[in-house]
């Protein structure tokens, strides 16, 4: 914990009441509220449509024994909470939902939007997962033009390419802002904890106030320090599945026993922030669709550009371990994480840790027991 916490800190604790509050004021201007899922899915687009792009990735386990009356129990426990949410009518933002806007990722995130399609208004966009292939950029670029058509006769608007220029440049604010404050755990001793820069975050994109909130806290935090101090902890890399709200168990176990988490890889971190997009290119649809492609999923094979960007970032937050978290189920990060693991052990000179959960606490003494264990190891290196 530190000793002060920043009214930066403190606005982004209540993340949810002031997204739900923000989200209701809209609704009522007449503004449309748009589900998503995924990285994938273009903000930039939904926000040209003068609608609220909204993450709505289960991160509760309460929600799970509903969705298993109908999903399979070896599930991915997103998923599982995710479609909870949905049967029992619990997420205030998917039941304000005008339209989602899915991708054929992962299987169970795929069949799970093909359930919820019977009840929900739904666009799924097909997501080429070979980003290499030279149609494949191209075909992926069509996606978009059909998202374009499908926002624009469903809430009666005409998204230009300015105004879509225009939403393009806030979420290159957005994106760097973020970026400034996770550079903010480069220094040697880091002004937050993981889990504050995790929880600095929102569940609908480019709202004004968080974007002030994110500029006083980069005026804010340098020069804080932590109690106990950031200097005695292990620096980690934390890669694989993302830590969606209300899923942050790991990460608190991780820097409850020594460790400080100077880098999150991972979706709910630096992996879809580290690429803006050049707001001023002639095509600006392309533009997006280039940047989009190129996010490094575990669903893309192959997925060598994970392994660039952990090499790099590894080195740019000296990193001295690798935790690798796979949700149980999650077959692409899981097989993945044998590739992970050589890069970090053989290459990188690293010790690596693979921890496979779910969203139950059942196993947190455990997990604490190898953290402790992965720390001792890289003490003595």
């Amino acid at each position: 914990m530190s000793d002060s916490l920043p009214s930066s800190v403190r606005w982004f604790k209540e993340m949810v009441p002031h997204n739900l509050a923000y989200a209701k004021e809209q609704k009522a201007a007449g503004r449309k509220l748009v589900g998503i899922a995924c990285e994938y899915a273009p903000r930039e687009l939904i926000l040209a449509a003068d609608a609220m792009p909204v993450c709505l990735c289960g991160g509760f386990e309460e929600m799970i024994a509903p969705a298993e009356k109908i999903l399979p129990a070896n599930l991915c426990p997103l998923v599982k909470s995710t479609f909870g949410f949905h049967l029992e009518k619990a997420n205030p933002f998917l039941e304000m939902a005008d339209l989602i806007v899915a991708e054929t990722t992962c299987d169970g995130k795929k069949k799970m939007f093909e359930l919820m399609a019977g009840t929900r208004p739904l666009h799924l966009l097909e997501l080429p997962q070979k980003p290499d292939e030279p149609d494949a950029l191209g075909r992926w670029m069509a996606e978009y033009i059909k998202l374009r058509r499908v926002l624009e006769h469903r809430f009666g608007v005409r998204i230009t390419d300015e105004r879509l220029r225009e939403e393009t440049r806030r979420m290159n604010r957005e994106r760097k802002l973020k970026r400034d404050l996770a550079a903010l755990m480069k220094a040697d001793e880091p002004p937050l904890t993981g889990r504050e820069l995790l929880d600095m975050k929102s569940l609908i994109a480019c709202i004004p106030a968080d974007l002030d909130q994110y500029e006083q806290a980069l005026t804010e935090l340098p020069g804080r320090k932590l109690d106990p101090p950031a200097g005695g902890r292990l620096r980690v890399l934390l890669t694989g599945v993302p830590l969606p709200h209300g899923a942050e168990r790991v990460m608190d176990v991780i820097e409850g026993h020594g460790g400080l988490v100077v880098c999150q890889e991972n979706c709910t971190g630096l992996k879809p922030i580290l690429d803006d997009v050049d707001a001023d290119a002639p095509d600006i649809l392309r533009a997006l669709a280039e940047k989009y492609l190129r996010l490094p999923c575990s669903i893309m094979t192959p997925n060598a550009r994970r392994l660039d960007s952990l090499r790099r970032l590894a080195a740019e937050y000296r990193a001295e371990c690798v935790v690798e978290l796979v949700w149980q189920a999650c077959l692409t990060y899981d097989v993945e994480a044998h590739r992970v693991r050589r890069l970090a052990t053989e290459e990188l000179g690293l010790p690596y840790l693979r921890i496979e959960t779910d969203y139950s606490p059942s196993d947190s003494a455990r997990i604490a027991v190898r953290i402790q264990a992965l720390f001792e190891t890289a003490r003595r290196a």
